[in-house]
């Protein structure tokens, strides 16, 4: 497939600044927009057993929008993981990380070997870590990713909110894009 035709399908992200006045719901806003590690207020608003499922992880071309965030080339690959982070085996996040290959260099290769480890936590303990600013979006059926988010869930939703930003290790840097499903959204932390 080509990049136009990849990128009409998928989600619109945007800045905060631009979401002033629109209709965010008030739960999901204090997920978006909370600066500390998804992974660790997961667990802690999880009363049961936490886990990372390991939907994916190959390499592959980043669609058009991560590959213009993270200044790659239109061509160029990158390791993709996705994953669902699971409360008592209930999805309550989608999370696709795309990584260009000059991040994987050197130091940095345990990336690849994560497994099941949450990602996460392997970002926040990193002394080098920063964190560019987040985007949001609604996304709806027929953008890219709304199907793998959703697809262990009983009824579909309209619509799912999801931020993305960079990181940067050592000043390289990887995408990461988290997806809340109606199951964290209703906990309401």
């Amino acid at each position: 497939m080509h990049w136009v035709g990849r990128h009409a399908f998928e989600p619109v992200w945007q800045p905060r600044r631009r979401l002033l006045g629109k209709a965010l719901p008030a739960v999901a806003a204090q997920w978006l927009f909370d600066p500390s590690s998804l992974t660790r207020r997961v667990c802690d608003a999880c009363s049961g057993a936490f886990r990372v499922d390991v939907l994916s992880q190959r390499w592959g071309r980043p669609m058009l929008n991560e590959a213009r965030r993270l200044g790659m080339a239109e061509r160029s690959t990158a390791l993709i993981r996705q994953v669902h982070l699971l409360c008592d085996e209930v999805p309550w996040v989608f999370a696709r990380t795309v990584m260009p290959r000059r991040t994987l260099s050197g130091p940095r290769r345990y990336l690849t070997q994560l497994g099941t480890r949450p990602l996460g936590a392997v970002l926040f303990a990193d002394p080098s870590m920063r964190r560019d600013e987040v985007e949001v979006a609604c996304i709806r059926p027929g953008q890219y990713a709304f199907d793998l988010a959703t697809n262990r869930l009983a009824v579909a939703p309209p619509c799912i909110w999801g931020r993305r930003s960079v990181f940067f290790l050592d000043e390289e840097p990887l995408l990461v894009s988290e997806i809340f499903l109606p199951a964290l959204v209703a906990c309401g932390d």
